[in-house]
């Protein structure tokens, strides 16, 4: 079994199996990308992006893995590539940063949920004392979603648009 591989269901009963990026994935990521709403590209990305080209694609699979990874989430059956999973941590892997995107028809089915925790799980086996999200404002269900999760969300002290949602790990 490759590490850091996971299967996992949904309170709706949604099965997705997830894991680490591979290089021949190039593809379904760019499909992927093209059944994620503008206003989540804009919420991932933090800017106002219509699509995701080739070179944010190949920046989501050539990453440094011993600092970043990205978890892909498929379906049962191993299709449809139904969300990225992102942890980033800092240079002392103390603290991770966060980022989960779902295609827009599977959202709203607890994957979300599943995904944070799975990341708070396989940061916390690295060592990781805090994970958190970067989240603008505006982006009410993810931060609802990370409070309920004990997330704490705090006001970035250098852009009022932007919330640091914080949760300490044990």
């Amino acid at each position: 079994m490759e590490k850091w591989t996971a299967d996992l269901t949904t309170r709706t009963g949604v099965k997705v199996h997830v894991r680490p990026v591979r290089r021949e994935d190039e593809a379904g990521l760019t499909e992927f990308f093209s059944h994620v709403t503008k206003e989540d590209l804009s919420f991932r990305y933090h800017a106002g992006i219509a699509k995701v080209g080739p070179e944010r694609v190949a920046a989501l699979i050539n990453v440094d893995h011993a600092q970043t990874e990205n978890y892909l989430a498929f379906g049962e059956n191993g299709e449809p590539l139904i969300a990225i999973a992102t942890l980033a941590y800092d240079a002392a892997l103390e603290r991770a940063e966060v980022a989960i995107t779902i295609r827009e028809d599977f959202k709203n089915q607890g994957i979300s949920w599943e995904l944070l925790h799975y990341l708070a799980d396989v940061a916390a086996a690295r060592g990781c004392k805090a994970i958190e999200s970067i989240e603008r404002r505006e982006n009410r269900a993810a931060i609802e979603l990370e409070r309920n999760m004990g997330f704490v969300a705090e006001p970035d002290p250098d852009d009022s648009t932007v919330m640091i949602v914080r949760k300490e790990l044990g």
